[in-house]
C-alpha cells in the first residue's frame, strides 16, 4: 500500500479528533472516575486502575490510539512472517489490495464502518459505558456504536451478519474477554486490506493497565480466509475530560474521487 492511501483517511480522522481535547475545557466528564492529580497537579495516568463496586476494572472513560496509528494501517505491523497465513484466494486479495489499486474498494472511503477490530485503531476517541449486564462503546469515527453483552447470554446461532458482530462479554479476573461473531464478510481488517468472510471470530482481550493505559490483545480467526488464529496487541490511552464530537462521513467526502481504479 502506498502512504497517498492512507493519508486522506489519516488525516481526516485526526482533524475531526483534534477539536474534541479541548471541549468544555474544566468541566469534568461526568460518570467516569475522575484521575488523580500528582504533587505537580496535573493528572497521574500511571495511577492504579479504579474499579466498580463489584470490584472489576472500570473501563468507562474516553480512549484514543496514539500516533501514529500504525494498526490501523496493518493490524499485523508486529507480527513475524508466517504468523498471518492466509489460503490461497486470501493471499491473491491481499496483494491486489496491498498494491493500493483497491483503495476505492476500501469501505472507509465510501463512508461504510470500519468494523471490528479496526475501528478500535481508528485515531479518533471513543467512549466506554460500563454497566451492569451491558458494556456500549460510542466511536467519534463514523458517529458509530456498539453494544457488548455482560448478561450471560450466549453466542447467537444464526446472528443477523452485520459489520460491527454480536458481541458477548465475560470477566476473566482483571480482563475483559468479547467475542464476536457475526460478520458480514465486508469488513477489511486494516487498511493494507488483511480480508475478513462471513466466518470471522474476533476474540478482544481488554485490560486496563493502570489509570491511562488501555491494553487491547485482538485474536482474528477466521478459517475460510486463514489457516490459523493470529493475534495482535495494540495499547490505546485515556483522555481525561473531553467530550466526543459529531463525524459524519458523508458531509463534504471527497476522498474517493482521488483514490485509484480497481483494475478490471
Amino acid at each position: 500500500m502506498t502512504m497517498l492511501r492512507a493519508i486522506p483517511v489519516i488525516i481526516g480522522l485526526l482533524a475531526s479528533a483534534a477539536p474534541s481535547w479541548a471541549q468544555w475545557v474544566n468541566i469534568p466528564t461526568a460518570g467516569v472516575p475522575a484521575p488523580p492529580k500528582g504533587k505537580d497537579g496535573t493528572f497521574d495516568l500511571s495511577a492504579p486502575a479504579p474499579r466498580t463496586s463489584d470490584g472489576k476494572p472500570d473501563l468507562s472513560g474516553i480512549w484514543e490510539p496514539p500516533a501514529p496509528p500504525k494498526y490501523l494501517r496493518d493490524l499485523a505491523s508486529d507480527l513475524k512472517p508466517g504468523d498471518v497465513s492466509m489460503l490461497p484466494w486470501a493471499e491473491a486479495l491481499f496483494k491486489e489490495r496491498l498494491s493500493g489499486a483497491w483503495a476505492r474498494e476500501e469501505p472507509d472511503a465510501n463512508c461504510l464502518p470500519q468494523g471490528v477490530p479496526k475501528i478500535n485503531a481508528a485515531p479518533a476517541p471513543y467512549r466506554f459505558i460500563q454497566m451492569p449486564g451491558m458494556i456500549v462503546i460510542i466511536y467519534e469515527a463514523f458517529t458509530q456504536w456498539r453494544q457488548i453483552f455482560m448478561d450471560g447470554r450466549e453466542l447467537p446461532k444464526d446472528p443477523n451478519p452485520s459489520w460491527f458482530g454480536y458481541s458477548v462479554g465475560k470477566w476473566e479476573g482483571d480482563t475483559l474477554v468479547v467475542n464476536s461473531i457475526g460478520f458480514n464478510g465486508k469488513v477489511w481488517l486494516d487498511q493494507v486490506g488483511h480480508p475478513s468472510t462471513d466466518a470471522l471470530h474476533v476474540v478482544e482481550r481488554f485490560r486496563r493497565v493502570n489509570f491511562g493505559q488501555l491494553e487491547i490483545q485482538v485474536t482474528i480467526d477466521d478459517p475460510k480466509a486463514y489457516t490459523k488464529p493470529w493475534t495482535a496487541t495494540e495499547n490505546v490511552r485515556l483522555r481525561p475530560d473531553t467530550e466526543l464530537i459529531e463525524f459524519i462521513c458523508n458531509e463534504n467526502s471527497k476522498d474517493r474521487d482521488h483514490m485509484p481504479t480497481p483494475p478490471k
